[in-house]
């Protein structure tokens, strides 16, 4: 069942939004605590996510931009702002459409349902999966999965643990890390990967997976497998 999360901080629209959205069959939640959407976000992994831009603490281009550091999850904004840069600047932070206020439920579900098409339906792209020993990246998704369970990743992350994984066991040197780094974004110093390292070990144990990230001193890493895989001891 697709899930889909309501940040929506006028109680009546974001019930109408719920009722008329699990009428269709998917599971509708709704945001209580709007000083956290990132951290629930993260907690429900919706499918998609219906946002208004006027909301308590931080408005909703701020929390559309934090979700887009781990998610390409599609974003709908819902908002009685009708100003073109209004739109612009939804657009910029990441979402994927936007619809003015008051607005047709139907027209709502039907964006819903296109985008559910677009990107897990029948018009998807099939996505790139990164897989060893059990262990599974889905680099568009930013999700790491083992065993049942996951961990989603920010975009150096994503890129640190696929080319760990491709290698694995191999080791791979610092200077071929930062370059992949580099092509992903501005320029990253050594300081800075070993930030990224730590964060990554932390996500591994996340997923129960400890000492499998080795730093080779003078050289640079190296992913051992250190997890069981499924179906064995």
């Amino acid at each position: 069942m697709y899930k889909i999360l309501i940040v929506e901080d006028d109680p009546k629209i974001a019930e109408l939004l719920a009722s008329h959205i699990e009428k269709y069959g998917y599971d509708s939640i709704v945001i209580q605590d709007f000083g956290s959407v990132q951290d629930e976000f993260q907690r429900i992994q919706p499918h998609i996510v219906v946002m208004d831009v006027n909301l308590p603490s931080y408005d909703g281009y701020y929390w559309c931009r934090q979700i887009r550091m781990v998610s390409t999850c599609p974003i709908l904004f819902l908002s009685a702002r009708s100003g073109e840069m209004d739109q612009v600047l939804a657009l910029e932070s990441g979402a994927d459409d936007y619809i003015t206020k008051p607005f047709s439920r139907e027209i709502v579900m039907a964006k819903i349902r296109s985008q559910i098409r677009r990107v897990y339906g029948d018009y998807a792209i099939k996505e790139r999966m990164v897989e060893k020993y059990g262990m599974m990246l889905y680099p568009e998704r930013l999700e790491l999965h083992l065993k049942g369970s996951m961990v989603p990743l920010t975009k150096k992350e994503a890129v640190l643990i696929e080319t760990l994984l491709e290698a694995c066991p191999r080791i791979v040197k610092r200077d071929a890390i930062l370059d992949k780094l580099w092509d992903d974004e501005s320029y990253i110093d050594d300081n800075t990967l070993s930030v990224n390292i730590t964060r990554l070990r932390k996500k591994l144990s996340d997923l129960d997976v400890e000492d499998a990230l080795e730093t080779v001193r003078g050289v640079g890493y190296r992913l051992n497998q250190t997890w069981s895989i499924e179906g064995q001891s």
